[in-house]
């Protein structure tokens, strides 16, 4: 099957849109602002679960509202609240219907450094002023005491780490201390950049060499517990390099082999490393807060954008995650900025965006999701999806296996008979993945029995995962079954009409051969 390049806009009719198109700036030029997006969503969305969302009530509106995964964040909380928090979750799904499965990501703490719990309690905040003195300490005795006077940090190191002069960045880099003096367990400082301090902040030390191993203690208890509890997904935070993923992989173990990890690049080094983790993981999370304190702000954008083109190239899935709608926390509506931010990383390539405090602590969690999944939809009306995909397709390495090949074959099927989505009955779930790599302009339903694989789907772009059981022991009629529950959902979803054609892989044989099927078929 020979690729055409043409672009056609989702939705818009011959005279909305010239047929053939073959730049960028054409493609730009015929955007029309008043078409509506298009109905199924691409993008998946992930959602930080906090105290604004962890009742079942809640999570059940944030997964009809849209939300792909669940993220738990093991920086705050005991394993006793997180699994009640997955509990919750499930309780919710069991009151959906089977297409609104959702995954569970395990964001383990990682070798950070983060700041102790509010005197006043654990939800409080305090305000540090500009040009008042504050001393940091490691002393364990104020570990549950932070206040105006007094912060705590987890790190035992920093008193031989950090200089007089090096800066102190907490929140995120919201709040900025400057070392005075070093005495002792104390370290007193002069705040110069004040603001809110919440319990249990992040601290960066740019100036200091932090060794750190790959896993902490904590981390391999959480991990166990994920195992445990049935997670899909561990986010792997402050990976520098192959072996921090290679050692979570071994804390797996067996029984968590199944398990995805997503390394976060947050400091330099991991920027550095990125050819070897990309290698090693399932994904890449561009964890813009830490970075864009480790690196100067005005790299991040870059960053962003090459680690993105590299997991893309590499058919690893890539998140775009923190500050993307953080006025949201407090207010109904993102800035403009935040829109446009969102819409970019979609732009870029990302397969999933990321809410953090705007859903875990934020006043409209609803909201917040809702926005996004608007952003997104408007953002994927853009992509001139034929240039992408021939340019993924031309820097596959040849020759290529049986799996890309034939996601290739439906990539252009799907252009050439302007089919109006892709259904991929699949056992393992690499074949819908490696279709969602070439990029395809519609849906990809990939239909599967196992749930752990149906649930990590999600982590890839443009693939709307169905579970299926069948229970006819014939296996031609079960494929039709299969596909025909496929086409139903399709419909339910208002993306396959009677009589539009699909684009269906499956394989030619029962059993995990590696002969692969194409068919156009009509609905």
């Amino acid at each position: 099957l020979k690729l055409i390049m043409t672009s056609k806009l989702e939705n818009m009719s011959n005279d909305d849109i010239p047929l053939t198109i073959s730049t960028q700036l054409e493609h730009l030029c015929h955007i029309n602002i008043s078409q509506k997006p298009t109905q199924h969503r691409k993008t998946s969305i992930i959602c930080t679960i906090g105290p604004a969302c962890n009742t079942v009530q809640k999570l059940q509106e944030m997964i009809a509202k849209g939300m792909n995964i669940a993220r738990l964040n093991f920086s705050h909380g005991s394993h006793e609240l997180h699994a009640q928090t997955i509990q919750n979750i499930r309780e919710a799904l069991r009151n959906e219907n089977d297409m609104k499965d959702i995954a569970i990501a395990l964001d383990i703490k990682g070798p950070e450094i983060r700041t102790g719990i509010i005197e006043t309690g654990e939800m409080d905040e305090i305000l540090l002023q500009s040009g008042n003195d504050v001393i940091v300490t490691t002393n364990d005795a104020y570990m549950s005491k932070c206040s105006l006077e007094m912060i705590y940090v987890d790190y035992k190191n920093i008193i031989k780490v950090i200089k007089k002069g090096s800066p102190i960045y907490i929140d995120n880099g919201l709040i900025m201390l400057l070392v005075k003096e070093i005495d002792g367990e104390s370290i007193h400082c002069k705040i110069e950049n004040g603001g809110l301090l919440g319990s249990q902040k992040g601290v960066n030390l740019p100036d200091a060499l932090v060794n750190f191993p790959p896993v902490s203690e904590q981390d391999r208890k959480d991990i166990r517990f994920g195992v445990e509890m049935g997670i899909d997904i561990i986010f792997a935070s402050f990976i520098r390099n192959a072996d921090g993923i290679r050692e979570i992989r071994e804390i797996l173990g067996e029984k968590g082999k199944q398990i995805k990890i997503i390394a976060k690049i947050e400091n330099q080094q991991g920027v550095d490393n990125a050819d070897e983790i990309i290698q090693e993981a399932d994904g890449i999370m561009v964890a813009r807060s830490d970075l864009g304190i480790e690196i100067p702000a005005e790299k991040v954008f870059l960053a962003q954008k090459m680690l993105t083109a590299k997991c893309n190239i590499a058919g690893r899935t890539v998140i775009c995650a923190t500050q993307m709608l953080e006025s949201m926390i407090n207010k109904p509506r993102p800035t403009r900025a935040e829109g446009s931010d969102v819409a970019n990383a979609v732009l870029d390539g990302a397969d999933c965006v990321m809410l953090s405090d705007e859903t875990a602590k934020g006043k409209y969690p609803i909201e917040a999701l809702s926005t996004m999944h608007q952003l997104c939809k408007q953002a994927e009306m853009t992509i001139f999806y034929t240039k992408i995909s021939e340019e993924l397709i031309r820097l596959t390495p040849k020759p290529t296996d049986h799996a890309q090949t034939i996601a290739i074959a439906a990539n252009s099927a799907v252009q050439s008979c302007q089919a109006v989505a892709v259904i991929c009955v699949t056992v393992t779930g690499r074949a819908a993945t490696f279709i969602s790599r070439f990029r395809p302009p519609v849906p990809i339903y990939a239909v599967c029995a196992n749930r752990t694989i149906r649930r990590q789907l999600h982590l890839w772009r443009g693939i709307c995962p169905l579970h299926f059981e069948g229970i006819n022991t014939d296996w031609r009629e079960d494929l039709y079954d299969r596909i025909q529950y496929a086409i139903k959902c399709g419909k339910k979803q208002q993306v396959i009409h009677d009589g539009d054609l699909l684009v269906i892989i499956s394989r030619a044989t029962h059993g995990y051969g590696i002969t692969y099927e194409l068919r156009i078929v009509n609905a």
